[in-house]
């Protein structure tokens, strides 16, 4: 789980429990070292995923035990019929998307403000 899954993961189960989830909140809750910059643009850009929390502890267990018992290949079967590899893939592009709309918003804003400017001359 990269640091990112792990503060989206945290900001979840904040949420789900009603409270806000805050920079503070969130690094307490962090098991692994985080620079604040990547809790704060990380948090800026999340949105809600409810069933995105821990997901993944369960799944790594089962993923480590497999680990011992199976072969890569079977391995990678095993992930993609439980949808293990989906659910990441979609959650990465949620947060790639979510990233996008923001830059996005952020050039049209420079778009307009350049084409007021140019108006008033």
């Amino acid at each position: 789980m990269t640091i990112i899954d792990e503060i989206l993961t945290c900001a979840n189960q904040l949420a789900n429990a009603g409270t806000k989830p805050t920079v503070a909140l969130v690094k307490a809750k962090l098991t692994q070292r985080a620079p604040l910059a990547t809790v704060i643009n990380t948090l800026k850009n999340w949105q809600h995923q409810p069933d995105f929390i821990a997901a993944t502890i369960n799944e790594k267990q089962d993923v480590n035990d497999d680990l011992s018992t199976k072969n890569t290949s079977e391995l990678l079967e095993s992930l993609l019929e439980n949808g293990v590899i989906k659910k990441v893939i979609q959650q990465s592009l949620a947060i790639e998307l979510t990233e996008l709309k923001k830059e996005l918003a952020e050039m049209k804003l420079l778009i307009n403000n350049l084409g007021e400017q140019l108006t008033k001359k």
